[in-house]
C-alpha cells in the first residue's frame, strides 16, 4: 500500500509453485498484481516479467533463485521475504544483501543456518521464534536404523492399508529409477513414481500432480521435496543414507509429513555396518533426539555446536575464531554490538576462591578428556544460579548422581555469582580463618549487622585493599560457613 514492491524468494520451483498460488487466492480482493519468476517460465515470459518490475507494474514476484540474476532490477523494492533461508548459500546472501541495502528482511526457516542463528543470538539481528503447533498436529515418531528391506516394506504396507502415501527419499538422480523399481518389486500393491530436480517443469508438475490426486502413493525422490511440500495425506517418509545429507535437511525432510491429525513416521536409515564419521553420527542423534514441536531452533542450536558460526560478513566460512577461542570471540563481538546500540559495557570481574575444598572432575567419572572440558567450559560461562541450574540437570542427565567434588565445584561458581554482587573480589581461606577482600565502592554487605551476628570472629581492616576476616565455626563445613556469610 505505500507503492513499495515485494520481493519473496524461494529455494525450489515447487515451493515458489506452492507459494505463487497461495498469494493469488490470500490477495484476490485486492488491486495487486502478482507474478512468478523461476525455470518453468518461458524465456519471452521471464523477459516480460523483468521489464515489468522495472517499470514497477508487478507488486510482489515470487521466484527462486532466478531472482537474484544481474538481469532483476526493481523500481522501488521495499520488502524482502526469504523463506527456507537456509537453503540459500553465502554467495547467494551476499547477493540479496546488493539487491538493495535500505529495505525490511524477514527470513523464515526451520533450522537458521549456523551463522544466522548466531547472528541473532549476540543481537546483529532480530529473532521470533513460533513453538506453537497448528491445532491437532503430533509429533512425528522417528527412528534412526540401519537399512533393511523388511523393516522398509512393512512401514510402506503400514501406511498404504490405512490409505497413505509415503515419500522415500533417494538423492541420486543417474539410478533413481532402478530404485523406484525396487521398491514396486519390494510392494507390489504399491504405485510407485520417482522425482527429481534434472527432469522437465511440466513433468514435475505432472508427476506432483499424480500424488496429489492420490494417483501415486509412494513417491521416490531426491531432497527436491525438502522445501515447501505440503501434503497432508503422505505421513511416512523413508530416508535412504541419511548420514549423508545435513542435519537442517533431514529436520526440514521430516517436516514434509505429519501436516495432519494424523500420527506420522520418519525411518531415517544408514548402510548396514558402515563406518559413520563422528559429525554424521552426532546429526543421526540430534535428529532422533530432537522430535517435540519447535525444535528447529534446537536442532539450529546443536549444528551451531557441531559446525561453528563462521565468519558473520562476507562469504568466508571462517574467521579469527579459533584463534582466540569461540567464546572469546563472542565477548568482544557482543561488547562491539552493545557499544554501537549505545548500551553501557558491565566490566567482567574475575572472582578467585581459594578455600580448602576439593572441587574438580573426577576421571572415575567422566573418562573423555573433551567431554570433561567441556563441563568445565559450561559452568565456567554460567552467568546466573538459574544457568548453573540448567548445567547441574544437564550433568545429572547425561552422568548420572554427582560426587562430591564436581557439587562442589558448582557450588564454588554460585558463590563467585553472589560475590559479584555483593563488590567482593577475592575469597582465600587462610587455616581456619576465610578472607574476603572487597571493592569499597561497589560493597554492599551490611558491616553493622556482621558485627552483630558474628561479634569477636569478624575482624576488619582498611587497608589498601579492605577486606573482612572471617573465623569458621566448622571447618569441615566451609563451603556452608561462607554462603551463610554471603546471605547477611
Amino acid at each position: 500500500m505505500d507503492q513499495k514492491q515485494v520481493c519473496y524468494l524461494v529455494p525450489t520451483t515447487i515451493l515458489a509453485n506452492q507459494q505463487y498460488e497461495a498469494f493469488k487466492s490470500r490477495m484476490k480482493e485486492y488491486p495487486i498484481k502478482i507474478e512468478l519468476l523461476n525455470r518453468f517460465r518461458s524465456k519471452k515470459e521471464q523477459e516480460e516479467i523483468v521489464k515489468k518490475l522495472k517499470l514497477g507494474e508487478i507488486d510482489i514476484i515470487i521466484g527462486t533463485h532466478r531472482l537474484l540474476s544481474k538481469d532483476v532490477e526493481f523500481k522501488n523494492l521495499g520488502f524482502l521475504i526469504i523463506d527456507e533461508e537456509h537453503r540459500f548459500g553465502v554467495k547467494d546472501k551476499e547477493k540479496i544483501k546488493q539487491l538493495k541495502t535500505n529495505i525490511d528482511v524477514l527470513s523464515m526457516t526451520a533450522t537458521p543456518i549456523p551463522r544466522t542463528l548466531h547472528m541473532s543470538i549476540v543481537g546483529i539481528r532480530d529473532m521470533s521464534c513460533l513453538y506453537e503447533p497448528p491445532q491437532n498436529r503430533r509429533p512425528v515418531q522417528t527412528y534412526v536404523l540401519e537399512y533393511d528391506n523388511e523393516v522398509i516394506k512393512e512401514a510402506i504396507t503400514k501406511e498404504l492399508e490405512r490409505g497413505g502415501q509415503v515419500f522415500y527419499l533417494y538423492n541420486r538422480t543417474e539410478s533413481i529409477a532402478r530404485k523406484a523399481n525396487e521398491i514396486s518389486e519390494l510392494v507390489p500393491e504399491a504405485k510407485v513414481g520417482f522425482a527429481h530436480g534434472k527432469i522437465s517443469g511440466k513433468e514435475l508438475e505432472d508427476i506432483m500432480l499424480d500424488f496429489i490426486n492420490k494417483e501415486i502413493n509412494v513417491l521416490v525422490c531426491t531432497t527436491i521435496l525438502e522445501s515447501g511440500i505440503d501434503i497432508p495425506n503422505a505421513n511416512t517418509i523413508i530416508v535412504e543414507d541419511a548420514d549423508r545429507l545435513g542435519l537442517a535437511q533431514l529436520y526440514q525432510i521430516r517436516g514434509r509429513v505429519g501436516r495432519s491429525d494424523k500420527q506420522a513416521y520418519a525411518y531415517i536409515t544408514y548402510k548396514r555396518d558402515k563406518l559413520i564419521n563422528e559429525v554424521a553420527e552426532k546429526r543421526l542423534k540430534a535428529i532422533k533426539e530432537f522430535t517435540e514441536f519447535g525444535s528447529g531452533f534446537k536442532i539450529a542450536m546443536r549444528d551451531l555446536e557441531i559446525r561453528g558460526a563462521g565468519s558473520l560478513i562476507g562469504e568466508m566460512q571462517h574467521g579469527h575464531m579459533e584463534q582466540v577461542g569461540y567464546d572469546t570471540y563472542c565477548k568482544l563481538l557482543d561488547e562491539v554490538v552493545k557499544e554501537m546500540k549505545g548500551i553501557d559495557i558491565e566490566e567482567d570481574i574475575d572472582i578467585t576462591i581459594d578455600i580448602n575444598v576439593s572441587s574438580f572432575i573426577p576421571d572415575s567419572y567422566i573418562e573423555n578428556g573433551s567431554q570433561k572440558i567441556e563441563v568445565y567450559q559450561n559452568i565456567a560461562l554460567c552467568k546466573n544460579e538459574e544457568d548453573l541450574k540448567n548445567i547441574q540437570e544437564d550433568i545429572i542427565d547425561k552422568f548420572e548422581k554427582m560426587p562430591k567434588e564436581v557439587y562442589n565445584l558448582l557450588e564454588k561458581e554460585k558463590k563467585k555469582n553472589m560475590c559479584k554482587n555483593l563488590g567482593i573480589t577475592k575469597i582465600t581461606q587462610r587455616q581456619n580463618n576465610i578472607v574476603f577482600n572487597f571493592n569499597p565502592e561497589i560493597f554492599t554487605l551490611d558491616i553493622d549487622k556482621l558485627i552483630k551476628e558474628y561479634k569477636n570472629r569478624v575482624k576488619f581492616s582498611q587497608a589498601r585493599e579492605p577486606y573482612i576476616t572471617y573465623r569458621l565455626e566448622n571447618p569441615v563445613n566451609v563451603l556452608n560457613e561462607i554462603l551463610n556469610f554471603l546471605k547477611n
